[in-house]
């Protein structure tokens, strides 16, 4: 027994041995909890105090679950497969396969995914000749999930519109086709299992009775039903062991209830609260910045992280010119960490927002370093960034198949899979492009492709002898994507990717030019498909990652750098939308970035920034100035000059406003002899190698040396 626990530390030690009762451990960052719930399940089995089949242990995601199972099978003698724990998800899965009858499901009832589901309502919409502009599908299942989340059907939907009316028409509508089908979406698992259990006495009984310890990882993140579900399990007596952390609940967008926590603490664990605060992950500075920075936000449990493995480094903070100086920092950053001996899977690009990758990915691409995008697909692999290129490759080649395919009915047009197969067909006896061979079809298939034709043919005349970022931002917004995009609940992600297109078209004319015989839409097509070439490291091959701070929760790294830390993009600008409690969620998800690190935080931030082909001036982001000074080192620092103002989320100071060389300053209107009038949206060194770049509109932009450049303010 005194195996078991030798590698506890005094909280830890005090969390596994306690008696039977309901409580809540608070576990920072790094604290060993998973180590703790483990050697609790183990600690109550090899002390007679519960059987492997009276333990019900609910996880977040399967990885967690099976690193459970792995963890415990080494600590006890037990065979662990018949024992419950799993995800919410996964055990409702295994409850309802059990009892399908009394949950009015066949025994082979199906899952629907998220894709699977979407599907499911794209053709309920259509079978009923319901508008998908005005009940868009991914809305709809939006609409859908979140009522089931709260434990909401459609018969008790309230109603307060004629367009919600009709909503939850929809909702009873979908339900009665996945009960028809015999299918279950994710949140039907959940709801189902919890009807399910509420309203059958002798099942619930049954289970209440069978399960008398519950354990719950990362209870931050449980919705209303999950909280509900839990509760109800463990109404029979059972004990809830809950343990999380509400300083990196950082899934309000998925559901997640943060006050779920709180009310945890009220009504069930009283004085049974246990910190775990020593930290085994990171130094003594990292530390110290997470814990001054999330002391900001309010009704906090509270704890604060501590380490006995020194100080270390301190923090680095570096400022760049540009959004392209900031990437060039870090890529050569990270070779020369690779060539002092860190491995590249142990240092992690961290973004707050998807749009960032494209930057990142282009310059280590371009320097020949390996990467891998965790979680997520490589810029020009994402879906919206691929539709606009097909678009833009019709443009260029209407006579490019694979394009054609791709965006002919999207956004939707009514143009179906029967009229895609004549068309084809028609094509192969032509031996034509199935756009030549459009103008063949008659009737209501002719009309509806014809229409297609004549968009294309309209964006490639309204574009001809527009600068390519025009072009891009064009044909992104006439084809119908923004549009199609902005009325998605989680489209906003798709549309800032959507925007750093434009600016890979304007920095690409910046670094190439019009350049090859087909002019700047080819080159810029042919530059698209090498870097969506298969340019990530392949399996089994060390690599940098590349990942948004929300797919970093969970994970570790011994190198981390934290990017684009500006006003509008970290804090986001959304979430000064939500007032305090968005500003809130940011900052936890800010800790949770700092506190990826072990060894080495770096964080960076850019005085200019492309947005919309245009370059924008940036504030550096609040959350640096909520650190402790001592911790930081800045790697460069300037001098603030005159504020400058940017609309209104930018109205105060900003570093883009800084005295540059010589005199001259960013955002100053000069004077060139041959290039002409411009702006400076650079700056760098001083004295004799003082340099600054400027934008001269039609003449491009330009790095010029002072010395010999000859500015003249206008």
């Amino acid at each position: 027994m005194s195996d078991l626990l030798a590698h506890l530390n005094p909280p830890q030690l005090q969390a596994v041995t306690l008696p039977p009762v309901h409580a809540l451990i608070l576990a920072g960052a790094g604290s060993g909890k998973t180590r703790v719930l483990t050697t609790r399940i183990a600690w109550l089995i090899s002390t007679g105090q519960v059987g492997p089949h009276g333990v019900l242990a609910v996880t977040f995601t399967n990885k967690a679950a099976r690193e459970m199972t792995t963890r415990l099978a080494a600590q006890v003698p037990i065979n662990t497969r018949g024992m419950w724990i799993g995800t919410f998800h996964g055990l409702c899965n295994r409850l309802l396969r059990a009892h399908y009858r009394e949950a009015g499901l066949p025994q082979t009832f199906q899952i629907l995914d998220s894709a699977d589901q979407l599907s499911a309502i794209k053709r309920l919409l259509k079978n009923l000749n319901v508008d998908d502009e005005k009940y868009p599908p991914r809305e709809l299942m939006s609409f859908i999930n979140s009522h089931k989340e709260q434990g909401i059907r459609a018969a008790q939907a309230e109603v307060f519109d004629v367009w919600t009316q009709r909503r939850v028409e929809l909702y009873a509508e979908y339900e009665q086709q996945c009960q028809r089908e015999g299918v279950v979406d994710f949140a039907e698992l959940l709801l189902r299992t919890y009807e399910l259990m509420n309203r059958n006495e002798p099942l619930r009984k049954h289970y209440q009775e069978r399960f008398r310890h519950i354990l719950v990882d990362e209870v931050q993140d449980t919705n209303r039903l999950q909280f509900a579900w839990l509760k109800l399990m463990a109404g029979g007596g059972a004990h809830i062991f809950a343990v999380g952390d509400d300083d990196q609940s950082i899934y309000a967008f998925r559901g997640a209830e943060i006050g779920n926590m709180r009310d945890f603490e009220a009504e069930y664990a009283g004085n049974n609260v246990i910190r775990l605060e020593q930290n085994y992950r990171s130094h003594g500075n990292i530390l110290n910045a997470a814990n001054a920075l999330i002391k900001n936000n309010r009704g906090r449990l509270g704890k604060n992280l501590w380490t006995d493995a020194g100080e270390g480094e301190p923090i680095r903070l570096y400022e760049a010119y540009s959004d392209l100086d900031e990437a060039r920092f870090i890529v050569e950053e990270v070779r020369e960490l690779v060539r002092d001996g860190i491995p590249r899977d142990q240092i992690a690009l961290l973004y707050r927002s998807n749009a960032q990758s494209r930057v990142l990915e282009h310059e280590l691409f371009s320097r020949s370093v390996p990467y891998r995008v965790y979680g997520g697909l490589r810029f020009f692999e994402r879906q919206e960034i691929k539709h606009a290129l097909a678009y833009l490759r019709l443009i260029g080649n209407p006579d490019d198949d694979t394009a054609f395919l791709r965006v002919v009915n999207f956004p939707t047009r009514g143009i179906g899979a029967r009229t895609l197969e004549n068309l084809q067909a028609t094509a192969h006896q032509m031996n034509s492009s199935l756009y030549n061979a459009a103008a063949s079809l008659s009737g209501k298939a002719g009309a509806t492709v014809g229409a297609f034709i004549r968009l294309v043919e309209e964006l490639r005349q309204q574009t001809q002898g527009l600068p390519l970022p025009e072009m891009v931002e064009h044909v992104i917004e006439k084809s119908g994507l923004t549009q199609h995009y902005r009325t998605e609940k989680e489209g906003q992600d798709r549309l800032e990717n959507l925007d750093e297109l434009i600016n890979a078209a304007a920095t690409f004319i910046d670094d190439e030019g019009a350049v090859g015989e087909g002019g700047a839409l080819t080159s810029f097509l042919t530059h698209a498909s090498l870097e969506s070439g298969e340019h990530q490291a392949g399996e089994g091959q060390e690599a940098v990652q590349l990942m948004t701070v929300h797919a970093a929760k969970g994970l570790e790294f011994d190198v981390v750098f934290i990017t684009g830390l500006e006003q509008g993009l970290f804090p986001h600008e959304n979430a000064a939308l939500e007032g305090e409690s968005g500003l809130e969620e940011e900052r936890r998800l800010m800790y949770v970035a700092i506190t990826r690190a072990r060894k080495r935080l770096t964080m960076t931030h850019a005085q200019t920034r492309m947005l919309h082909g245009q370059t924008r001036y940036c504030v550096a982001s609040s959350f640096i100035e909520e650190l402790p000074p001592e911790v930081l080192l800045r790697l460069n620092r300037t001098v603030t000059a005159a504020p400058v103002q940017y609309g209104t989320a930018y109205a105060r100071a900003t570093p883009a406003a800084q005295e540059g060389a010589g005199g001259f300053r960013i955002g100053q209107t000069v004077q060139h002899a041959k290039f002409g009038v411009g702006v400076i949206v650079s700056a760098q060194g001083r004295g004799a190698e003082a340099q600054v770049q400027v934008n001269f509109g039609g003449a491009g932009m330009k790095w010029l040396a002072l010395e010999y450049a000859k500015l003249t303010p206008v």
